[in-house]
């Protein structure tokens, strides 16, 4: 079976990365879409979190009509920070039957070289890229890779900084989420 890896804090999980999961389990050979909920990203401040659980419950009520999309606290055994290299290892040797992808916004493929053993990712998995409006540009390298597949999905402006932002101006931000992700949130007086 192949997995498609999304790693995010999904703080919160939004219809942009439904919409981008969505899409590749529809239009690409990945047979599930793993939502990999991630404790603590090297790149974020750990104050700015909710719970792993809660984050975790919110993936769980996003994911739950979708045949295809799955929920993952495999890093929450893991040591912090997380890196990728860890998770896909230990991945590896849960699951050796699984064939193991990952999924990234063109946004990180930019700063991929950045990444913890990078060579090490793309020597032993793929990578789906799905489009996003930034600056920069690629680095040379991963353009025309052979394991990096630059994916035609809808492009998804969307974050979860600007929703939390949205919620704690007493704004509606309802259209940007699931209902059930909706209905969590406003009853745990989240982000407010």
């Amino acid at each position: 079976m192949k997995i498609g890896l999304y790693f995010g804090t999904f703080n919160p999980i939004h219809i942009g990365h439904l919409t981008i999961a969505n899409h590749l389990a529809e239009h690409s050979d990945l047979d599930q879409i793993w939502f990999v909920v991630t404790p603590l990203s090297p790149f974020k401040k750990k104050s700015s979190l909710l719970d792993n659980n809660q984050r975790l419950e919110m993936v769980y009520r996003a994911t739950k009509d979708y045949e295809k999309l799955k929920p993952s606290d495999i890093e929450f055994g893991l040591k912090q920070p997380n890196y990728t290299i860890d998770t896909l290892t230990h991945l590896f040797e849960k699951f050796s039957e699984y064939h193991f992808s990952l999924i990234m916004g063109e946004d990180n493929l930019k700063s991929f070289h950045k990444w913890k053993n990078y060579e090490l990712i793309l020597e032993n998995y793929s990578i789906y890229v799905y489009p996003r409006l930034s600056e920069n540009t690629v680095n040379e390298e991963f353009i025309n890779h052979p394991k990096i597949f630059n994916i035609s999905a809808p492009i998804m402006e969307l974050s979860s900084t600007f929703i939390r932002k949205e919620i704690k101006a007493g704004r509606n931000v309802r259209p940007m989420l699931s209902d059930n992700v909706w209905h969590y949130l406003d009853e745990m007086n989240f982000y407010k």
